[in-house]
């Protein structure tokens, strides 16, 4: 008993985004600075308040150690003692803030430099014998804290440092026991102020716009790496970097389409892996390469699908190890050529059209003619209408096919797939010889709807059989061709098979390509133009392999709540 066929048991790393830029003070420079450079002088103005801890020790041992003996005496010792512990106490405290979040780096710069300036001034009058040394250290302070103002911020603190050390040689020079400290010392003092001021903030202005620009152009060299990336990812091409060892360190999702074999392995998954284990034949071909520089051109074949490959093989640098690998789908390729040549075959066929229907009208005419005379046997006017019916179905063919090349839509219709596919059987049986196919009908339903266009159907199930009646037979025996019909889960099934010796495994990827056949009087398009037929009308045609042997291809059709198409 006939049964239906059954079937058988693609381094993300984050993009970098710049940080928000943060405004300086308004006593800053208005310049811009981002996250990096704000790290950068967060790090700079702690190791200036650091520095400064260190001066007010520095200044504590002077004051407190037997080493001050060894500058000279003192003049004012509480003074020298209150301004020492009091400095340190507020370097200290300044250095505490400075390590607070949500501190004001400015704020903090101007605070301190005017506690250097008040304490520069005391400890000069307090110690006369060094004075020299208190002003190098000021003149160190001011360059640093001109660092991290505005011009004009910086000028102003020049201007009090140099204010406050005239104030202290007036204050020196009318007191009694005074040393007549020359003017000349302290305005050489006051213009090094002013240059180093101005000399620092030209700069730390300079020193911003690097770290900016260095920022913006880590940001540019990071999106145009992102970028790169992502256009190597998303290429049609693959691509595969392989290091001197011969391992993988880069594929991309095309490459891991053509050669992986699990679809758990992601393109990140492979980095490090040799080469022979993920593809073994490429392996074989890059060594070949890299022996004789010379590139194989013959295609490899990978995949369930039977890709084709094209390796190519370039040096990533002139002299590296690193080598480049491109492969190129020739299916893609081929697709371009099927393609152009369909288009030329709708161009083709729109001319042939004319020269087909014209002998056709003829020959249809004829037999009108013929039929009606009086002489003609039964026999006769049988085989009229056989040339009659053929006639119409070769016309209806070339509309077909010219509403495929057109793109045209379809016209399904509600039809009875019972009494449809016995009408098929038996027009068959007229243009068949029994001996050479034998066609049955199986499933046992007494109505099936369906929606089909109804031309496209018979075009459909003339292809399948006739592709069945040519290849589905054994040696010296005749075609068993069974059409099974079935309620499925999401409308009727046919089942159009076969008891022959099957469809090859390679084969079956490319059933429905067009231009694709076996055989040398073949020309492929059966296949392609049913497979095209059965979408026009939201239908799925597929092959199904067979257990027992034999060729089954089966058309899953809309169901009757299926709307029809105007």
């Amino acid at each position: 008993m006939a049964t239906a066929c059954v079937p058988s048991p693609p381094l993300r790393t984050p993009a970098y985004t710049p940080a928000t830029p943060t405004d300086l003070h308004p006593l800053a420079e208005p310049d811009v600075l981002d996250a990096n450079t704000s790290r950068a002088l967060q790090r700079e103005l702690y190791l200036f308040a650091l520095y400064r801890v260190f001066e007010a020790a520095v200044l504590a041992l002077v004051v407190f150690s037997p080493v001050g003996a060894l500058i000279g005496d003192l003049r004012a010792p509480l003074l020298a003692q209150v301004t020492t512990c009091v400095y340190l106490l507020l370097s200290i405290y300044l250095l505490a803030r400075k390590r607070r979040p949500g501190a004001n780096p400015t704020t903090l710069v101007l605070a301190a430099v005017a506690i250097d300036i008040l304490v520069a001034t005391l400890a000069s009058h307090a110690l006369p014998t060094a004075r020299a040394g208190i002003a190098l250290m000021l003149l160190f302070n001011l360059a640093a804290s001109a660092l991290f103002v505005s011009r004009n911020a910086g000028l102003g603190i020049a201007a009090a440092a140099s204010l406050a050390l005239l104030a202290e040689f007036t204050w020196n020079n009318f007191s009694s026991g005074g040393d007549q400290r020359p003017l000349a010392e302290v305005m050489m003092y006051s213009v090094a102020f002013f240059s180093v001021a101005a000399l620092a903030h030209t700069l730390g202005k300079q020193m911003r716009a690097s770290f900016a620009l260095a920022d913006k152009r880590g940001a540019e060299a990071a999106n145009l790496a992102e970028i790169n990336e992502l256009i190597i990812r998303r290429m049609r091409t693959g691509v595969l970097l392989v290091d001197g060892q011969h391992e993988v360190r880069l594929a991309n999702e095309a490459a891991m389409a053509l050669l992986r074999d699990d679809d758990d392995i992601s393109p990140q998954g492979v980095h490090g892996r040799p080469l022979s284990q993920l593809a073994p034949g490429l392996a074989l071909r890059h060594a070949q390469w890299l022996r004789d520089g010379k590139a194989d051109e013959t295609t490899l074949v990978y995949g369930p699908e039977q890709i084709e490959v094209l390796p190519r093989f370039v040096r990533l640098l002139g002299h590296g190890n690193a080598t480049l690998v491109f492969l190129d789908d020739t299916s893609m390729l081929s697709r371009r050529a099927e393609s152009i040549t369909l288009a030329a075959m709708g161009r083709f066929s729109a001319s042939l059209a004319h020269e087909i229907r014209n002998p056709l009208a003829a020959i249809n005419y004829a037999t009108q003619l013929l039929e009606e005379s009086s002489d003609l046997s039964t026999s006769d006017r049988r085989l009229l209408q056989i040339i009659h019916q053929q006639c119409m179905r070769t016309n209806g063919i070339v509309e077909s096919v010219l509403g495929l090349a057109r793109r045209e839509r379809a016209q399904p219709e509600h039809i009875d797939l019972v009494p449809f596919v016995h009408n098929f059987i038996d027009d068959y049986k007229m243009v068949t010889a029994e001996d050479n196919a034998k066609l049955q009908l199986t499933g046992g339903l007494g109505t099936l709807p369906a929606v089909f266009d109804q031309r496209h159907l018979q075009q459909v199930f003339t292809a399948l059989v006739n592709n069945a009646v040519r290849y589905g037979r054994m040696p010296g025996e005749i075609a068993r061709i069974t059409i099974h019909l079935e309620h499925g889960e999401h409308g009727p099934v046919i089942s159009i098979s076969d008891r022959g010796p099957g469809i090859p495994d390679a084969v079956v990827p490319q059933l429905f390509r067009p231009f694709f056949t076996t055989s040398d009087n073949g020309t492929g398009l059966g296949l392609y133009i049913a497979n095209e037929l059965c979408r026009g009308n939201e239908a799925e045609l597929r092959y199904v392999s067979m257990p027992g042997g034999g060729a089954c291809f089966r058309i899953e059709l809309p169901g009757q709540q299926a709307l029809l198409k105007q």
